[in-house]
């Protein structure tokens, strides 16, 4: 059975008319999206639970009906291939439809778009064999089950060489003992990836993790306790501890010491959809900072009439039309060479940026409605909270600017002498020499 990476996307052609015609399409579809989440779909964030808890019985009268509106037009996670049911659409039609998703809790949810799923959907369609596809991968794509991405420990943090839990062999099973920390949907979960150590003494650190399919009523997973955050509705964030917890050889995704390679399947991409969804919750927040503004006065004139309120929305304003472009630009990269390590530093940027335009807007959004915002009838402190979870989700902000600083030295060589080339004296002279003057 091949465990084969899979082939890039096959790259097609297209005129110049047809360009124009799949861009004129798909902005129909974007529209619908809009429209479809703002009506529809955000109304579910006041009257359901976690977006996870998909046996829930007010899930499935609400949800699922949504979802199968989805499925009928053809936009059903649309971050997969044909072959597994989605569209096959690039990095950036997929960037641009979560601009939307993320106007909801449970926008990606009801596109199939949902994390962690899609992030483990595709590790499954890159390294599962046939029958762990079967098993696992057809079920998660039809969201009749949910996933879990176990990786960090209560010692180790956003550092996975910190990573203490074992997986021994032991005939034709692994036995794997440790702790987890922070597995979100761990308790609604069917099954969890869990990157555990296979090889300690391996020479190159980063060869001494695998990851394991896990199912969840394998014997010897505990819930030590659940954690939430403020503005979540429920907690969602487990602590595990695993005591001889058995999985078969089989479940190993890739071979053994392949743990990061396979878990890079899933970061980039998943990184830039959470993006989008967070440039879509501060677009939100700015939307009420500028209804706000033009609807409420003090001192005899609207808000918006005050020179301090103004530099906020249009420093808001700045704000997201720069970070939006830099998404769509990591976007447009990452569809025309398909390799996300080439572009490394643009994706490390994108998570940089990321946390500090949600605060700023949400905060400038919060003050604008004075005592109202920071009342549980908004959900500015809320986002503001959430600002400082995606700065620490998936690396934290720290993590990436040292990404983003690394790469772009790479290619800057040093200076030959003690002083640098670019003296004023010395360009002058190369001046007058090049023109004789």
């Amino acid at each position: 059975m091949s465990r084969r990476h899979a082939a890039p996307p096959v790259k097609t052609t297209l005129t110049r008319s047809q360009q124009v015609k799949d861009q004129a399409e798909f902005q129909k579809e974007l529209d619908w999206i809009d429209a479809f989440v703002r009506e529809r779909v955000q109304p579910l964030d006041h009257l359901l639970g976690s977006q996870w808890n998909i046996h829930d019985p007010e899930f499935v009268r609400l949800v699922r009906p949504l979802q199968q509106e989805v499925k009928d037009r053809g936009l059903w996670a649309c971050h997969l291939g044909p072959e597994l049911g989605g569209r096959g659409y690039g990095q950036l039609k997929l960037a641009l439809m979560n601009e939307k998703f993320g106007m909801s809790r449970f926008g990606p949810i009801v596109f199939g778009a949902q994390a962690p799923d899609t992030g483990n959907s595709e590790i499954l369609a890159h390294y599962g064999t046939p029958e762990q596809k079967k098993l696992w991968l057809e079920p998660l794509l039809a969201n009749d089950v949910v996933s879990c991405f176990a990786m960090t420990e209560p010692q180790g943090g956003a550092d996975p060489l910190q990573i203490r839990s074992t997986a021994v062999r032991d005939g034709d099973d692994w036995v794997i003992n440790g702790e987890k920390w922070f597995a979100s949907e761990a308790a609604t979960a069917a099954f969890y990836l869990m990157m555990v150590q296979t090889d300690a003494e391996a020479e190159n650190p980063y060869r001494r993790m695998s990851i394991f399919i896990v199912p969840a009523d394998t014997p010897g997973i505990e819930i030590l306790r659940m954690y939430g955050f403020y503005g979540e509705p429920e907690d969602t964030h487990a602590h595990l501890r695993l005591t001889d917890v058995r999985v078969p050889a089989e479940n190993m995704l890739g071979e053994p010491g392949d743990g990061f390679v396979v878990a890079q399947t899933r970061l980039g991409g998943g990184r830039m959809h959470h993006a989008m969804r967070t440039l879509a919750q501060a677009t939100r927040a700015f939307e009420m900072m500028c209804e706000r503004a033009v609807s409420r006065t003090t001192k005899g004139e609207q808000l918006a009439a005050k020179q301090m309120v103004q530099e906020k929305i249009a420093d808001s304003w700045v704000q997201l039309r720069q970070f939006r472009l830099l998404i769509l630009e990591t976007a447009w990269l990452a569809d025309q060479g398909n390799d996300w390590k080439a572009i490394r530093k643009n994706v490390s940027a994108v998570k940089a940026t990321m946390p500090g335009v949600l605060h700023d807007i949400a905060s400038r959004a919060l003050q604008i409605h004075g005592s109202l915002g920071i009342s549980h009838e908004m959900p500015f402190a809320e986002w503001v909270i959430n600002s400082f979870h995606i700065g620490l989700a998936d690396g934290p902000t720290e993590v990436h600017k040292v990404v983003v600083a690394r790469e772009v030295l790479k290619a800057v060589e040093p200076a030959k002498e003690m002083f640098p080339d670019y003296l004023r004296h010395k360009e002058t002279a190369r001046a007058r020499e090049l023109y004789g003057a």
